[in-house]
């Protein structure tokens, strides 16, 4: 046997060696990251979902004449910034997510609002329509909460993937960043305070 066959046939196997490790980690980033994107779409379409039925709600309300403008005008207001903000799924990054978790929180801050106003409003807590939306609302709010957990659920695995080494390495090279969580709200540790007018 020739003495540079040995050599070659080390440095192919090494080189196949690599090859495959190449090609395993880009194959599983790349599911992993369809998985991320495929949870951010679920957790936009729970989000969108509530913006148009707030656009239902704040009609329906309007019908009280005798309505506080001024809630009305929060509730769409906060609604236009909650649907101004985008994200590219494939590039989340923490401050991207963390201004559309503000937006998505003014927007709950102004609807729990108009909410608590309507309590002074015994034609509106009668309608059928408005008491339909409020339970809806009541469960996409729901929706999104569990959207927004099975999209951490899915940044998990991909970030596990792609900060392990010797990951990391091709990590880098390849593009595939870290991916941030969803965290609470600011303030959702605080507890809620409750006024009861009488």
């Amino acid at each position: 046997m020739k003495k540079w066959l040995i050599p070659v046939i080390v440095i192919a196997i090494i080189g196949f060696g690599f090859y495959s490790w190449g090609k395993n980690f880009n194959n599983t980033a790349v599911t992993l990251n369809e998985n991320v994107k495929e949870a951010w779409g679920n957790v936009q379409t729970s989000y969108q979902r509530r913006n148009d039925l707030i656009g239902n709600l704040v009609n329906t309300v309007k019908g009280a004449a005798d309505f506080e403008k001024n809630t009305l005008e929060a509730v769409i207001k906060a609604r236009s910034e909650a649907t101004k903000t985008t994200i590219d799924p494939s590039n989340i990054t923490p401050e991207q997510l963390s201004q559309f978790n503000q937006a998505q929180g003014g927007l709950s801050s102004a609807l729990s609002r108009l909410l608590v106003t309507v309590e002074r409003y015994p034609e509106l807590k009668a309608n059928q329509n408005f008491l339909k939306l409020q339970d809806e609302l009541t469960s996409t709010e729901n929706t999104i909460q569990t959207a927004r957990t099975r999209y951490n659920e899915q940044i998990k695995p991909y970030n596990v993937h792609v900060n392990t080494f010797p990951n990391t390495i091709l990590a880098g090279f390849l593009n595939f960043d870290e991916k941030p969580y969803f965290d609470s709200e600011a303030g959702a540790e605080k507890p809620v305070d409750v006024e009861f007018d009488f």
